[in-house]
């Protein structure tokens, strides 16, 4: 059951545009993923036909160039489609179908043509899996530390040095790696793109609280060789790279863990209005109505945020500050939200199978990844002149 109040479609800033993807997406999603979503997180995968199914209506490129297999859309449009998405319940499928999205935009906007742009169109089909592979286990988000190396070699570039926590990592077929090739700090960082079947790569599947559908993979580098045309960008300029793809992910894990709080609210609201106790049912309590309105109460504004950053990013405003604040109070949400729906289910809502028991267990990873809490609100105080 939806709640008009909360469905973003009906939100007074959307263009009509931006409204019919969603409404063009919304039975794509409610036909091929929501029957499937317990299954797929139970089994750890989801088919690999999806990608495809993903690419035929255009998801996978959604806001990049079309001469490179991409679907033309403005952030706001992108908002829509990661709110439709989310509805599912299901945040590893989420995170392992749209895993490409956070590196293909250093490739188009700095990698090698040649190289670049079949590999790009492969992805964009569905066809190959992309992943970022940034972060390492002694830096997490001090990504200016990361210790993995990249020395130059007669025949291209030689990587050693691990990356751990990364999303679609054990299926990717290409990955984007930040290595050092300078000295210590921001500015001794490049990127280069390595093949999945590289020789000198070896992968680890890492086992998580939620995100079951989604691999997570430690990496590790052994004198792992890739051509010199497979630098992307200058040379010891990967970090201004990397740090543009930070406020469009951190706006679309906001917009996720949005659409997740929602997810919760309305499993809560159908469950109290047929569930009884003592002769009424539980929207029929005085407290488990001010339970479902405070949820409400909470996520509404952030909605509206959401649009208005969204649609101010579109205008090429700059927004970091107000980014970072907006992902950490939709982790929050979300956080309560899943946390009050399974009050309001009981028992029920703690048995597998629920989309507020997944959500449940999927609650730290958005208030972790892309940027922890702590390390957010430090960048907020910055961005917005506070120190």
């Amino acid at each position: 059951m939806q709640l008009a109040a909360l469905d973003l479609l009906n939100h007074h800033q959307l263009n009509p545009s931006q409204r019919a993807l969603g409404e063009a997406l919304r039975p794509w999603v409610e036909e091929q993923i929501m029957p499937f979503a317990s299954h797929w997180d139970e089994a750890g995968e989801f088919p690999p036909q999806l990608r495809k199914q993903a690419a035929s209506i255009g998801l996978l490129g959604l806001g990049f160039p079309e001469d490179m297999g991409g679907t033309p859309c403005d952030m706001v449009g992108r908002i829509v489609a990661t709110t439709e998405l989310c509805r599912a319940g299901l945040g590893g499928l989420n995170a392992s179908l749209m895993s490409h999205t956070i590196m293909v935009w250093p490739l188009i906007a700095a990698g090698d043509k040649a190289v670049c742009e079949p590999i790009l169109k492969r992805i964009f089909a569905g066809e190959a899996v992309g992943a970022l592979g940034v972060t390492e286990a002694d830096g997490g988000s001090d990504v200016a530390q990361l210790k993995t190396r990249a020395t130059a070699a007669e025949s291209g570039w030689s990587i050693s040095g691990s990356k751990m926590y990364i999303t679609s990592g054990v299926k990717a077929d290409y990955i984007l790696v930040a290595a050092r090739t300078g000295a210590g700090g921001a500015g001794g960082i490049s990127l280069f793109l390595v093949p999945g079947s590289s020789s000198g790569l070896e992968r680890q599947l890492l086992h998580k609280t939620g995100w079951w559908c989604s691999d997570t993979a430690a990496l590790y580098f052994d004198n792992c060789l890739v051509p010199h045309n497979h630098l992307v960008g200058k040379l010891d300029h990967g970090f201004g790279l990397i740090m543009q793809n930070f406020n469009a992910e951190r706006l679309l894990m906001a917009a996720a863990s949005i659409s997740f709080a929602v997810v919760c609210i309305e499993e809560a609201w159908a469950w109290a209005q047929q569930r009884k106790t003592f002769g009424r049912t539980l929207m029929e309590h005085q407290v488990i109505r001010q339970k479902i309105v405070g949820m409400i109460e909470q996520v509404l504004p952030l909605q509206s945020w959401l649009i208005d950053i969204g649609t101010r990013v579109d205008r090429g405003e700059a927004c970091a500050g107000e980014i970072a604040l907006l992902k950490n109070a939709a982790g929050k949400a979300m956080r309560d939200s899943a946390d009050e729906a399974i009050q309001v289910l009981g028992a029920s809502g703690y048995m597998r199978g629920s989309r507020s028991e997944r959500i449940y267990r999927e609650v730290k990873v958005m208030m972790i990844g892309g940027g922890a809490n702590e390390i957010l609100n430090d960048l907020a105080a910055k961005q917005l002149g506070l120190i």
